[in-house]
């Protein structure tokens, strides 16, 4: 059995990137149509990956050289070791612990901190304005995003199940289950705040700010090219579906109910199809439709109406279990 998740491990790798850029594909298909364009390809990204793989790597004069070619790295890995501890279309993460949600959290941190230290290592003054955004961006949405897991996993906790962090047991025990009509309403509240903190972590308009070329001559990649920018062109990718996955472990993880290996091959279509909705309500529809916002916006959007929903979804669900 060990054997067996030592071999997935570089097939989930691969196929989390694969899925991410082929997502990215069809983002850019959607957003050129919403918007009246043609659009590139759908393999447009992998175009992209291959071109800069083989463009010239520059390193900045002034930049702190081993500190900046290691964060796209660091960025890319945290966003693939994330992969291994979610349950992707109904089958077993490859990793589980007691607490992976948490850790699951930390490592979505990771590629925001990683883009901070690299504009910071990079020696650009546009790139310090982008990492300070980014790191003003970060300690914004993370306070609302920890409180919709907690009320999550507290809520496992009143309903009497065990190991309530596990993201497993989050999974086999769906929140809607587990509610009244009171409760429900607080569910629905803490995923819609889950979709606004994905389209602040996925960083596409309007929360673009860390790398406003408009403003910031591409901000906190400004200095970055080559196989570096490719790395964190690659984070970006997984990331979507690292937090897609999230949010159908932790909102909608139901198959279809079917048995055997068809049963398998459909939950995990079903699964591929949800994450497509929720990257295109989440990030493409948002992008489309918004322009962008001034960083005290965004602070005060996720700081007081992001936190105080986030709050009544959880004052909510208390008030439904005393019910």
């Amino acid at each position: 059995m060990i054997w067996i998740k030592i071999l997935l491990i570089p097939v989930i790798g691969i196929l989390g990137i694969i899925i991410g850029l082929l997502y990215s594909g069809i983002d850019r298909i959607l957003t050129a149509r919403m918007q009246d364009r043609v659009g590139p390809p759908l393999l447009q990204p992998f175009f992209d990956i291959r071109k800069l793989m083989i463009k010239e790597n520059i390193i900045p004069e002034n930049s702190v050289e081993w500190l900046f070619n290691l964060m796209p790295i660091l960025a890319l890995s945290s966003t693939i070791v994330a992969l291994f501890y979610l349950p992707l279309g109904g089958i077993e993460p490859v990793l589980t612990g007691h607490g992976d949600l948490i850790l699951i959290l930390y490592l979505l941190i990771i590629p925001a901190l990683a883009l901070v230290m690299g504009g910071f290592s990079s020696g650009s003054p546009y790139a310090w304005v982008g990492a300070q955004r980014e790191m003003v961006m970060m300690m914004s949405y993370e306070f609302p995003l920890a409180i919709t897991a907690i009320s999550i996993a507290w809520l496992l906790t009143v309903s009497g199940i065990s190991d309530p962090f596990s993201l497993e047991a989050i999974s086999n025990n769906p929140g809607w289950d587990l509610v009244g009509p009171v409760g429900f309403i607080g569910l629905t509240l803490l995923f819609l705040i889950l979709l606004f903190v994905m389209a602040g972590e996925l960083g596409g308009i309007p929360f673009d700010l860390p790398e406003a070329s408009q403003e910031i001559a591409g901000g906190i990649l400004a200095e970055y090219s080559g196989r570096n920018f490719a790395l964190f062109y690659l984070a970006d990718a997984v990331k979507a579906v690292v937090f897609g996955s999230i949010i159908i472990t932790l909102f909608f993880p139901y198959g279809l109910g079917l048995s055997g290996t068809a049963g398998i091959l459909a939950d995990v279509a079903f699964f591929f199809v949800k994450l497509f909705l929720l990257i295109f309500i989440g990030s493409t529809f948002v992008r489309v439709a918004a322009s962008r916002f001034k960083i005290s916006q965004v602070v005060y959007a996720y700081w007081v109406p992001a936190v105080l929903v986030s709050l009544s979804g959880l004052l909510l669900i208390g008030i439904d279990t005393l019910m």
